[in-house]
């Protein structure tokens, strides 16, 4: 009787694992994924967990941003983040190259290196697109911004245009330098992509 009650609970204790299994969602990028300039519990992995928790979603937002990384830093290290168990990943880069005047196609290659090591992987992948000063004039614009969407064609990754957008150039939302949202700001970035972010949950989910 007592191996009865022990394999009915086995079970029990199997599928209450499968039916409410977490969702790891690696977040990789920049300072704009780090959080520069804001208290940690600010930062967009923060509040996006925040966010997706309050639609009930058993998620949890892996932090793996990096102030100051180009594209080509991200790959670099992107073996290092995928060390442990990841189910999804939002990939958010290409601000410090546009800022320090690298090529596009520079980043473009490093963006595409990392979104086919995910896909390697079967890892669904949401891509959030940069855009560059208009000071680099319109040649450099569009070959950057044009990239983002090409990428994401291409790994049939999930795509959100412009990170920063409702955000870029309105002084309420970013910090003193110009460049990183403060906290209002990572509320409306957080908000704006929310229904992006959960398309890639159910994704990682139905895996």
């Amino acid at each position: 009787m007592l191996k009865i009650i022990a394999a009915f609970a086995a079970v029990f204790m199997l599928t209450q694992a499968a039916s409410a299994q977490t969702i790891t969602i690696l977040a990789l990028g920049d300072s704009l994924t780090a959080g520069y300039g804001l208290q940690p519990s600010d930062a967009f992995p923060v509040k996006l967990e925040q966010a997706l928790r309050a639609k009930g979603h058993d998620v949890v937002v892996v932090n793996a941003g990096v102030s100051g990384d180009t594209a080509l830093d991200g790959l670099s290290r992107l073996d290092w983040a995928l060390s442990e168990e990841v189910d999804a990943a939002i990939v958010e880069f290409g601000a410090n190259d546009a800022l320090r005047g690298l090529q596009p196609a520079q980043a473009e290659a490093a963006i595409d290196g990392i979104l086919g090591k995910l896909g390697e992987k079967k890892i669904p992948t949401l891509l959030a697109g940069m855009r560059a000063p208009p000071n680099l004039g319109p040649e450099y614009m569009s070959a950057f911004d044009g990239m983002y969407a090409r990428l994401a064609g291409k790994h049939e990754a999930l795509f959100y245009p412009f990170f920063l957008d409702g955000v870029a150039a309105d002084i309420k939302l970013n910090q003193a330098d110009g460049m990183h949202p403060n906290a209002a700001g990572v509320d409306v970035i957080v908000a704006r992509m929310l229904p992006f972010v959960e398309e890639l949950v159910t994704k990682a989910a139905a895996k």
